[in-house]
């Protein structure tokens, strides 16, 4: 990638006389980052009139870091995290954090896992204590091990009830021969079934230490004290864990891949994806703009990054096929990775319409951004979009930190605002290049869901 907009090519314009655009996107005071011995990376945002202090932990390990055969042990090791340390046996660390009156969580996404408490800014010194004491320590026992895999059996099997979460499962089998993203997070049922404890605790002990985590801390707090603190905790931990890059190169598609699949629920609907750029990648910028003209949200640029996408009424594909009457939601949804994703295009049926003229209109409207790409008019309201996200998206400190960490782990310091100043100064004929380069007939994959009755799953 570039260096920055003067490096760019075929993308960058700069913006019309007159039209303003946001360069700097971050907390409204500094970042203070540094590195321990250990490995350990820190960032430090304080904000000094919030009332809490929010801490995080992320770790370059997600399940693009699995193979066959151990699928699902990020997911699985997150759960573990929670259940026992040696200063915090199992259910202390709920306790810890409830009796400050604060919120503790997790999740684990493809390329990363994030570990997340915000409490009042007095009590901070709980949750770095326990993320010390966990990054290197976590009790993976084999009777621990064995209690969980029921419940995270159980998560998987909630999710397999739920017809949108089959599809996209199926999408990325279709989208994906070699590459690990051809796995959801959760991992394969056979997997959690025969995973053994062991394999388990090695899959920690191989990937999870500090070489591999990156500490934040946002809100209230004393950047000189913060500092000594996080240097009495967590420079006595041994350095660990191994390189996390993963090599593997998806090959070319070579034609149409689609199936079917049916199941409970009274709406057909359908899941259509396209091999997109990685985060890095110079047409990522016009492939974000895409999606907000498609889809009316930027994943990268939004409060929800993590939600379930939503309609929106001034999308191209809500007008297209919502407004008429052909489907009760079309959407689009563009997570950049660190390697190529999917841009994928979701739509669900209207009572009464067929999912062969869903997919016509779907395909037909997909053509024409590709042939026309987006009109001026449109190039300045998901501008605008961007620019509004922008203002709020470091709003107190949980979210800072998510931001804060989510883009150290997708790219260098400066980054975010580097690609901010990309995708408000992309053409509109870039963003019409994206589209033909994204949407060819032999680069789709597409999953039709057929429903056989009784109620949809919410």
């Amino acid at each position: 990638m570039a260096s920055g907009p003067e490096g760019a090519k075929g993308g960058y314009n700069p913006p019309p006389l007159g039209e303003p655009v946001a360069t700097r996107i971050g907390p409204v005071g500094p970042v203070e980052r540094f590195v321990l011995p250990n490995g350990l990376s820190v960032l430090l945002a304080p904000e000094p009139r919030a009332v809490t202090t929010s801490v995080w932990v992320w770790y370059r390990v997600g399940s693009k870091n699995e193979w066959p055969g151990v699928t699902g042990a990020s997911h699985w090791v997150e759960h573990m995290m929670f259940n026992g340390s040696p200063k915090f046996p199992k259910g202390a660390m709920d306790r810890a954090i409830m009796e400050t009156g604060g919120y503790l969580n997790a999740f684990t996404d493809v390329d990363f896992t994030a570990y997340l408490t915000t409490v009042p800014a007095e009590h901070a010194e709980v949750p770095l204590a326990i993320e010390a004491d966990r990054m290197t320590r976590a009790k993976l026992t084999a009777e621990e091990v064995e209690r969980e895999r029921a419940i995270v059996l159980s998560e998987r099997e909630g999710n397999e009830n739920w017809p949108e979460f089959r599809a996209e499962e199926e999408l990325y089998a279709l989208a994906f021969r070699r590459h690990p993203y051809r796995w959801d997070p959760l991992g394969f049922p056979e997997d959690i079934r025969t995973l053994g404890a062991e394999a388990l605790a090695e899959y920690y002990r191989r990937f999870y230490g500090t070489r591999n985590a990156t500490l934040v801390v946002t809100g209230r707090f004393s950047p000189e004290e913060m500092r000594s603190r996080i240097d009495w905790l967590f420079s006595p931990l041994p350095a660990g864990g191994e390189d996390p890059a993963v090599a593997t190169v998806e090959p070319p598609q070579q034609g149409e891949r689609r199936t079917s699949l049916s199941g409970p629920g009274t709406t057909p609907f359908l899941h259509l994806g396209f091999r997109s750029p990685g985060i890095l990648e110079e047409r990522t910028p016009a492939v974000i703009l895409l999606d907000l003209l498609l889809g009316g949200e930027s994943r990268m640029f939004s409060a929800s990054a993590w939600g379930r996408a939503v309609d929106h009424p001034s999308a191209r594909l809500y007008r297209r096929l919502v407004e008429p009457g052909l489907a009760v939601r079309a959407t689009s949804e563009f997570r950049p990775r660190q390697h190529p994703g999917l841009f994928v295009v979701q739509a669900q049926a209207a009572e009464g319409v067929a999912l062969d003229r869903v997919e016509t209109a779907l395909l037909d409207e997909l053509e024409r951004v590709a042939a026309r790409g987006p009109t001026p008019g449109e190039m300045r309201d998901i501008r605008e979009k961007v620019r509004e996200a922008a203002l709020l998206a470091y709003e107190g400190p949980t979210r800072t930190a998510f931001r804060l960490g989510y883009f150290a782990m997708l790219g260098r310091p400066g980054f975010e605002s580097e690609l901010l100043g990309r995708v408000l100064t992309t053409s509109t004929d870039a963003v019409r290049r994206a589209a033909r380069d994204l949407f060819q007939p032999e680069r789709r994959c597409l999953v039709r869901y057929e429903p056989t009755g009784g109620a949809d799953a919410d």
